[in-house]
């Protein structure tokens, strides 16, 4: 490390223990792949999102031909993934009557307004418009069984409740990804409505309105629904969302990481490291994934060794 100029992270970035930054800054890719005491591995391939796609079949599939029913969560927005889902289901003829798919968050205006599934922004939206309706119409389950956020679910813990409610506790699945500020859903670290004095405690808040970390908000600015061209001004940073409690009651999990832009560069190297090699903690929400049976798929691209300018980035890469 460069002596000569040794600086703080801003005070607002939730993870600030700098020997511990260090330490998962420099994680080879030859080290990365573990599994720990709770059955939760972390495997590299080469395109985690292909990996979701077979899994969430497979489990949709087994649904059917057990006739037993199958709940998950699900990450917004992932249309090419849903879509290739639906594909599949409707390939193979597979009857979805058993499958309770829940959309883990949605935005909401300053108000607390749940954005209405009508409206092209939304989340809810997207799910269902690239999931629910590509299949078949007589393989898809009642269309109440596909759950999205609205205004009657945005008080504390109504929708956790309905996924314990069906999923017999909780849901079978959770698929997910890690956001910038180490978030899962929109579980934003250090926000007035997820405060707890202890990880126990932090672990049973269910679902609930919230406000974004700037963080996310420009995050979010990022991504199709805003135009893909970091326009703030057009990013809600008001949202719904599930909770650390339903993350830790699932009975499995699944993440991705794999957020990489043409260019090579990401958004996602450092919190991915940072959630998977950190301590668990309410300061990296998504750590909790780590707390149970699970897996987490780390893209080649997002496990490749990098630095910046005082620990060994060469003339070449600048």
């Amino acid at each position: 490390m460069n002596k000569e100029f040794i600086f703080e992270p801003a005070p607002w970035l939730p993870n600030r223990d700098m020997e511990m930054l260090e330490r998962v800054r420099n994680i080879k890719r030859e080290d990365m792949e573990y599994t720990n005491e709770n059955g939760y591995s972390v495997r590299v391939v080469m395109d985690p999102t292909l990996v979701m796609v077979q899994d969430m079949f497979h489990r949709i599939h087994l649904s059917d031909v057990m006739d037993k029913t199958f709940t998950m969560i699900c990450p917004n927005q992932w249309p090419a993934a849903y879509s290739a889902v639906a594909e599949a289901i409707n390939r193979h003829n597979v009857n979805c009557r058993n499958v309770h798919a829940f959309a883990m968050d949605e935005w909401a205006d300053q108000d607390g307004n749940v954005a209405p599934v009508t409206a092209g922004i939304s989340l809810g939206y997207s799910f269902l418009n690239h999931f629910y309706y590509r299949i078949r119409e007589d393989l898809r389950p009642p269309l109440e069984n596909w759950h999205v956020f609205t205004n009657e679910h945005r008080e504390d813990d109504v929708f956790s409740k309905m996924i314990e409610d069906i999923g017999g506790g909780g849901a079978d699945m959770v698929y997910s990804a890690t956001g910038w500020a180490g978030h899962t859903a929109f579980i934003d670290p250090g926000i007035e409505e997820f405060k707890a004095d202890s990880i126990e405690e932090y672990i049973k808040i269910g679902s609930r309105l919230i406000t974004q970390l700037p963080l996310t908000v420009i995050q979010n600015s990022l991504f199709a629904p805003m135009g893909a061209s970091g326009d703030l001004w057009a990013t809600p940073y008001r949202a719904v969302t599930i909770g650390p409690r339903d993350i830790v009651n699932a009975r499995e999990r699944l993440e991705m990481h794999n957020f990489v832009n043409p260019g090579g560069d990401s958004w996602q190297r450092m919190i991915s490291r940072i959630e998977l090699y950190g301590p668990i903690s309410m300061d990296c929400p998504a750590s909790i994934m780590r707390l149970g049976k699970g897996t987490c798929y780390v893209s080649e691209a997002i496990a490749k060794p990098f630095g910046s300018w005082y620990n060994g980035i060469e003339d070449q890469d600048l």
